[in-house]
């Protein structure tokens, strides 16, 4: 069995790359040991600086995922910024911000970049996008973050009413992991 570490102090997201990995015999690790979140204009940009990070304070094979809710309402925002935003203001701060807006045209995407390194390795990105909107109302009591208010494209419901196995098969997150599942299936 491989194993590999998962930078996170989230647990929904290890829970989710737990069940996604799995699959394919790997043992996910929690390591909470955490990296600076540099102020940028990317995704990408943040997870390269943290990676770049773990890799001189490990050497072992690991993960990292950072993701951003992106709403066209409102410029792209919280984008970035996302987690810092939902720690200040929440889902119920979003929904404040578009309460004058319709439910059909409160258009959001999440996106993910998971990224892999493995030791004395280049990092490797995995993106994955979800395209959807932000309710009305917060729905549902699973998952974390802006669950409650993101229901996915085609569906009728939030992330946060759908279990881990159904979540992992329309979120970005689950779009990411997927890559990395296909990644690691050709090593």
């Amino acid at each position: 069995m491989r194993t590999i570490y998962f930078i996170t102090g989230n647990k929904g997201k290890l829970k989710e790359a737990k069940s996604m990995l799995s699959k394919i015999n790997v043992n996910v690790i929690q390591n909470n040991l955490g990296y600076p979140e540099i102020q940028a204009d990317s995704l990408e940009d943040v997870a390269s600086f943290g990676a770049k990070y773990i890799q001189k304070k490990i050497d072992s094979t690991f993960i990292l995922e950072d993701a951003g809710l992106f709403i066209e309402n409102l410029n792209g925002f919280p984008g970035v910024y996302s987690a810092y935003v939902f720690y200040t203001i929440g889902c119920n701060g979003i929904l404040k911000l578009l309460d004058r807006v319709d439910t059909d045209i409160r258009i959001a995407r999440f996106k993910s970049v998971l990224t892999y390194v493995e030791p004395d390795k280049k990092p490797r990105f995995l993106i994955g996008e979800c395209h959807g909107k932000i309710s009305k109302l917060e729905m549902g009591n699973q998952g974390f973050g802006y669950d409650p208010i993101f229901i996915p494209n085609g569906k009728t419901k939030t992330f946060a009413q759908m279990d881990t196995k159904e979540k992992n098969r329309n979120s970005h997150r689950g779009k990411s992991f997927k890559k990395l599942l296909r990644l690691l299936k050709d090593k």
